[in-house]
């Protein structure tokens, strides 16, 4: 299981989105977060859907391993559509079973609420995490926020200290595999028992699991400050961001796709939550 988790991993490659400056995917990432929440329809929905698959299509990461990266969060995807099943009323219930009542409306909020889940992940991993390199959404992070540098935030710290978290999750989740494995040769049991017992039987993986995360920590300062790593003070870059056209053609193209979501709000407001 912890190795179908993908998030913050990076796929090395030359699809048009691996191609676009960091700074845009930056953007068009928070304008997509906010479209999805604006969408208030199935037909919204059904256009952010097209519009994440033929971002997925562009990405050129086989769609094998982005689906397995919703494996991990299976259970969570389903606590949220049962929540909304139950806990959504409406005018007439479908299913009147004592004090378990299932309303239309709440099945239908349900369908909606998990597919905005989905969508949220897989959009923002394909747009961001997946086709951007630590090194890009680094540079990326700091050039946006750069007017923040006037009244003394500390931007590009900022900047590395995110870029660093997302680049150890992956790191952090191998090492986890690793250290479950060895208690299992052991004969660590995390399958059985009750909560309590299988709470227990994780002290032995966390206490490893910190004090590697924290050598990892001490290893990475000593090698940053071996380079001579002063911050962002009188830091030059190999690489120089600068705007290509195709960035301006996927705004463009973001700024249309916006567009009929709000559109499929006002004038197609059926099956809305």
């Amino acid at each position: 299981m912890l190795k179908d988790i993908t998030l913050g991993q990076y796929f090395p490659g030359d699809s048009p989105l691996h191609k676009l400056d960091p700074r845009v995917k930056l953007v068009l990432t928070i304008f997509y977060i906010v479209i999805i929440f604006i969408a208030k329809g199935a037909a919204g929905f059904l256009v952010i859907t097209l519009f994440t698959l033929a971002l997925i299509m562009l990405s050129k990461i086989p769609f094998s391993v982005i689906m397995r990266g919703l494996k991990p969060l299976i259970f969570i995807i389903a606590f949220t559509a049962v929540i909304n099943v139950f806990w959504t009323t409406g005018e007439k219930p479908l299913v009147n079973f004592g004090f378990i009542k299932i309303y239309y409306e709440g099945i239908l909020y349900a369908v909606l609420m998990v597919l905005r889940v989905v969508l949220l992940l897989l959009g923002t991993s394909v747009l961001l995490t997946y086709t951007t390199s630590p090194i890009a959404l680094t540079d990326g992070i700091e050039r946006l926020l750069g007017p923040l540098k006037k009244i003394k935030m500390p931007v590009h710290e900022f900047a590395m200290m995110m870029t660093i978290a997302l680049r150890f999750i992956p790191t952090l989740i191998e090492e986890t595999d690793k250290i479950m494995n060895a208690q299992k040769a052991r004969g660590v049991d995390f399958t059985t028992g009750g909560l309590l017992q299988r709470a227990k039987a994780l002290i032995p993986i966390l206490i490893p699991l910190f004090v590697s995360a924290f050598r990892r920590a001490d290893e990475l300062a000593v090698a940053m400050e071996c380079r001579c790593y002063r911050g962002g003070e009188g830091r030059t870059r190999m690489t120089i961001l600068r705007l290509a056209p195709r960035d301006f053609v996927a705004v463009g193209t973001f700024a249309l796709f916006c567009a009929v979501v709000v559109a499929t709000n006002i004038y197609v407001p059926w099956l809305t939550i």
